[in-house]
C-alpha cells in the first residue's frame, strides 16, 4: 500500500511539474503588461520586407492596418514602431532616459567613429560632454546671434547669383536644389572652419565642394536603420551586397576630407603663435579652433577622431536637411499661389522699404513662421527619427517593451494623423496661427503634434540654427522675386530615397526680380 501511495505521489508530481512548465512556456513574460501587437512576419527575416522606399510610408500603412504601437522583428532584433503622438510622448518623457541610447549599427561604427560621435554615442558622460559643447559652445543663443551676419551674407549671395543669371524682362528658369545646398553648406562651413566651398550659389570654388556634396549624399544613403546587414548577421559575414565595404570606403573619404580641415586650422594656429599673434576669443573662433584649444588641454580625449566626428555630424546633418526643407517650402508655395501672395504681403508690410529681410524682423512675421512650420509638418527632414534603443524594460502605451529594443518613431505619420490635424494632407499654414486644432479628447500635449527635430535628451541640437537659415532664405526669396511654376502643372511633390526626405525631382521654378531690388544699395 505504501508503494502505491508513493507511486501516485510521484506521478502527481510529474503531472504538476509538466503543467507548471507548460504554463511558464506559454507565458514566458510574467509582467502583467502584455507585449505590443506583433503581426506575423516572414521566417528568418521577420518584418524586414517593410523596409522598402519610402520607408516612412510603408511603415505608416502597416500601422494603419495593425495599430499605432507595434513590436516588429527585423531579422534577429526587436523593433518598437511608434506612430502616435501619445506613444511618442510616453517614449520621450516618462521613458526618456530609458530610450536615450542608440542601437549599435554599422553606420555608427564606421561613420560615427566607433560610436564616439554625438549622434551614435551611448547615453553617458561622454555623450553629455559632446552635447554640452554643442548646445553651450557652438549653438547657444549668443553664438547664433554673433554669427547672424554669416547667414545674411550667404542669403545675399544667393540673391546676387539669381540676379546675375537673370536675363529679362520675362521670367527666367532656375534650378533651386543646388543653390539651397550651396547656401547651407557655406553657412555651416564658415561657422566650422571659416571657409566657403561655393563662390556663387551653384558653383564650387574648388574640388572640395564637389567632394563634400558626394560625401553628404553617400552618408544619407548608407546611414540609418534600414540595412539588412545590421539585422541578419549572415549577410554581414558573407559580405552580401558589399554594404560594409561601402561604409569603410566612405569612412576613409570622410577621414581625409575632415582631417584636411583640421590640419589647415591647426597650421594656422601654429603660424599665429609663431608670429606672436593673439588667439581669437571663443566668441570669434571657429568650431574647429574651439575644439583644438580643448585638445591642447586634454589631447588624449579630444583626439582628431573625436573632432572629426563632431564637425562631420554638424556639417553633414545641417547642410542637407535645411536645404531639403527650403526646397519643399518653395515647392508648396509655388503650388499655392494665394499663400505665396499672402506671405509676400506680410513681408512688404513689415520690412522697411529698401531693406532686405533680417533675422531681427522675424518676430513681426508670424505667417512666415507658419509657412515654415507647415512645411516641416508635411515634409519633416527626418520622417523617421534617428533610432533609439531601450536600456531596460519599460511600459509604452500599456505594453511591456523589453530591454534592448530598437525604437522607431514615425514622425511623418504623426504629422499626418487626421485625429490631430484638420485636413492633414492639405497645405494650410493658417493652422499655426490659431490653437483651435485639438484631438477628440482635448487632453494631449500639443508639443507632440509637431516633433520634426525629435524630443527629449536626444532632440536635435541644431534646431534653432536650421530654423533661422530656412526662414531667412525662404522669406528673402519671396521678398525679392516673383515666382511661378515652370508650366501649368503643379510642382511634382514625389519623395525621393534617403534618410532625410528629399524631393524625387529637383525643384525648377521661374523667377523675375521685383522692382524694389533696383533701389537697394548692394553691388552685383
Amino acid at each position: 500500500m505504501a508503494d502505491l501511495f508513493f507511486s501516485i505521489a510521484i506521478v502527481s508530481s510529474i503531472i504538476l511539474l509538466h503543467l507548471l512548465l507548460h504554463l511558464l512556456l506559454k507565458n514566458p513574460n510574467p509582467n502583467p503588461n502584455p507585449n505590443p501587437p506583433s503581426p506575423p512576419g516572414i521566417p528568418f527575416l521577420g518584418h524586414l520586407y517593410l523596409l522598402k522606399p519610402p520607408i516612412h510610408r510603408a511603415l505608416a500603412h502597416f500601422s494603419d492596418l495593425h495599430g499605432p504601437i507595434l513590436l516588429l522583428r527585423f531579422g534577429s532584433r526587436r523593433v518598437l514602431l511608434v506612430s502616435s503622438n501619445s506613444g511618442a510622448e510616453e517614449c520621450f518623457t516618462v521613458n526618456d532616459i530609458t530610450f536615450a541610447n542608440r542601437p549599435r549599427l554599422l553606420s555608427g561604427k564606421y561613420i560615427g567613429y566607433n560610436y564616439r560621435s554625438m549622434t551614435w554615442a551611448p547615453y553617458g558622460p561622454h555623450w553629455r560632454n559632446l552635447r554640452r559643447i554643442s548646445t553651450v559652445e557652438v549653438l547657444s543663443t549668443n553664438r547664433l546671434l554673433s554669427s547672424s551676419h554669416l547667414r545674411s551674407d550667404e542669403v545675399l549671395s544667393l540673391v546676387k547669383a539669381l540676379l546675375r543669371q537673370y536675363s529679362g524682362p520675362s521670367f527666367h528658369l532656375a534650378e533651386l536644389k543646388i543653390k539651397f545646398f550651396a547656401l547651407t553648406c557655406n553657412v555651416i562651413m564658415r561657422m566650422i572652419a571659416n571657409k566657403r566651398y561655393y563662390v556663387e550659389a551653384d558653383e564650387s570654388s574648388s574640388e572640395g565642394g564637389e567632394e563634400f556634396r558626394d560625401i553628404v549624399s553617400e552618408t544619407f544613403r548608407y546611414g540609418g536603420a534600414s540595412n539588412l546587414a545590421d539585422f541578419v548577421p549572415v549577410i554581414r559575414w558573407l559580405g552580401v551586397g558589399g554594404y560594409e565595404k561601402r561604409l569603410k570606403r566612405l569612412r576613409r573619404r570622410r577621414d581625409e576630407f575632415f582631417q584636411q580641415l583640421i590640419d589647415e586650422l591647426r597650421n594656422r594656429r601654429r603660424e599665429c603663435g609663431s608670429r606672436g599673434g593673439e588667439s581669437l576669443s571663443p566668441e570669434r573662433s571657429t568650431v574647429i579652433e574651439l575644439l583644438l584649444s580643448m585638445q591642447e588641454g586634454e589631447p588624449e580625449y579630444y583626439d582628431d577622431d573625436l573632432i572629426k566626428g563632431f564637425i562631420a555630424q554638424t556639417i553633414v546633418a545641417g547642410s542637407d536637411t535645411s536645404a531639403a526643407t527650403m526646397e519643399w517650402a518653395m515647392s508648396l508655395l509655388l503650388n499655392n499661389p494665394k499663400t505665396l501672395q499672402k506671405l509676400r504681403d506680410e513681408l512688404d508690410a513689415n520690412i522697411k522699404q529698401g531693406s532686405l529681410l533680417q533675422e531681427t524682423d522675424f518676430p513681426k512675421l508670424p505667417y512666415l513662421h507658419a509657412v515654415i512650420n507647415e512645411t516641416l509638418r508635411m515634409y519633416p527632414a527626418g520622417p523617421l527619427l534617428v533610432p533609439h534603443e531601450s536600456s531596460q524594460d519599460c511600459i509604452v502605451g500599456g505594453f511591456h517593451v523589453p530591454s534592448g529594443t530598437i525604437l522607431l518613431v514615425n514622425v511623418w505619420k504623426i504629422h499626418r494623423d487626421p485625429k490631430l490635424w484638420d485636413e492633414p494632407n492639405k497645405f494650410k499654414p493658417e493652422r499655426f496661427l490659431t490653437s483651435s486644432e485639438r484631438n477628440d479628447h482635448g487632453e494631449m500635449n500639443e508639443e507632440f503634434k509637431m516633433i520634426p527635430f525629435g524630443f527629449g535628451r536626444r532632440r536635435c541640437p541644431g534646431e534653432a540654427l536650421a530654423m533661422r537659415v530656412v526662414t531667412l532664405a525662404v522669406g528673402t526669396l519671396v521678398q525679392c522675386f516673383e515666382w511661378e511654376r515652370v508650366g501649368d502643372e503643379e510642382v511634382d511633390m514625389s519623395e525621393g530615397r534617403g534618410l532625410t526626405l528629399p524631393k524625387a525631382l529637383p525643384l525648377e521654378a521661374m523667377y523675375k526680380p521685383r522692382e524694389f531690388l533696383a533701389t537697394l544699395s548692394f553691388q552685383l
